[in-house]
């Protein structure tokens, strides 16, 4: 069976990466990431270089191929940089602080509403209404900041809520006198 198809991706310096029978393990200066990636994908690591491959052209294998060189090179982003995510929070008396180890949101609800800051997650409030979500897992750093983003969506009209730093709320108008 010949393999078709490579992705190749640089591993930067003072990362290490390793791979037993497609669970990839990789070490950083910011910590350790493990995943166990699909067994039909080829993962051959030679010095700074992952090459991943697939067995055939089939549309599983292709979907398969580039996500699973996507998950290594967040892997690798993630130990290495780290990844973070920056929130706002817009409105009259809404509000972030942080308690201990629990983010707590006040957001137009008749009470408070805690988010507890998981492992693995560093969760900063440098300012009442900014939030900004910090960890090497790129899934778990967008889950949190997702989660944090429910507590109260933006809303079209006044544009009230908690959104991403770079969200654009599309506002509408509101009712008009005859």
């Amino acid at each position: 069976m010949s393999r078709i198809g490579l992705k190749v991706l640089e591993i930067p310096e003072g990362v290490e990466i390793k791979n037993e029978n497609n669970f990839v393990t990789v070490k950083g200066p910011k910590g350790t990431l493990t995943r166990q990636l699909h067994e039909d994908m080829t993962i051959n690591i030679n010095g700074n270089e992952v090459t991943v491959s697939r067995p055939s052209d089939i549309k599983l294998h292709k979907a398969l191929h580039g996500t699973t060189r996507s998950l290594i090179a967040n892997m690798v982003e993630g130990v290495h940089t780290g990844f973070e995510k920056a929130l706002e929070i817009q409105g009259v008396g809404y509000r972030a602080t942080k308690q201990g180890n629990k983010l707590v949101v006040n957001a137009g609800y008749s009470h408070p509403v805690e988010i507890e800051q998981p492992e693995g997650i560093e969760i900063e409030v440098p300012a009442n209404t900014k939030v900004i979500v910090k960890g090497i897992d790129k899934q778990l750093v967008g889950a949190i900041a997702s989660d944090i983003r429910a507590i109260r969506k933006p809303e079209p009209y006044k544009g009230k809520g908690i959104r991403y730093a770079n969200e654009h709320v599309r506002r509408k108008e509101g009712k008009t006198a005859k």
